[in-house]
């Protein structure tokens, strides 16, 4: 199944980074993790349009990396969990870029790419059912119920259940982000990702 973006074109302009303030430069780009390629290396499309708002970005780009780059979950449980936000969020951008991150770096098979879309089995225990369901409780009603709560912290630190929380509430509010401001899927990602 395809998902197709649901603003075709941009309803805010991104920005080339020529044309941003220093200060945004330097807090966007200057300090790129390893994981988001070196300083030379093509800017995203979310970055360029965030950048028509500088202090914003500025705060987004300290808060994303941290739930994205130092969280306490191991990255394929922070991928998975991220991925089923995007594909229930029907943010293709979301979903295509971290299809990339979870392949290249979480180690993610396309069986798990797929359990991301399908979601969890009803009343499984399976680690990946606990974890996919906790997302979907967090999307629909925005508490984990106790029955996954428990389930989740005989496997879970309490950081690493406030990470989980946390993740969930950033991608949920980036795929808003996206998808409403018409964000477009840059070339490289549309050709041989899993979706």
């Amino acid at each position: 199944m395809d998902l197709p973006h649901r603003v075709s074109t941009p309803r805010i302009a991104p920005l080339e980074p020529d044309a941003w303030e220093p200060a945004l430069r330097e807090a966007m780009l200057g300090n790129r993790p390893a994981e988001m390629g070196a300083a030379d290396a093509p800017v995203f499309n979310i970055f360029k349009t965030l950048a028509n708002h500088p202090k914003l970005a500025q705060a987004f780009a300290a808060w994303g990396g941290q739930v994205l780059f130092r969280s306490s979950l191991d990255a394929r449980t922070r991928e998975m969990a991220i991925l089923r936000v995007g594909w229930r969020a029907r943010a293709t951008y979301e979903w295509h870029h971290h299809v990339a991150i979870g392949r290249d770096s979480a180690g993610m098979s396309a069986a798990d790419f797929d359990k991301c879309k399908a979601g969890p089995e009803p009343g499984s225990a399976a680690p990946d059912d606990v974890l996919l369901r906790a997302v979907d409780e967090l999307m629909d009603d925005h508490c984990i119920s106790e029955a996954t709560w428990a389930q989740l912290a005989t496997r879970f630190s309490q950081q690493q259940l406030i990470d989980l929380v946390f993740a969930v509430g950033q991608y949920t509010m980036v795929s808003m982000a996206l998808n409403s401001f018409g964000v477009q899927l840059e070339d490289d990602y549309k050709v041989g990702s899993a979706g």
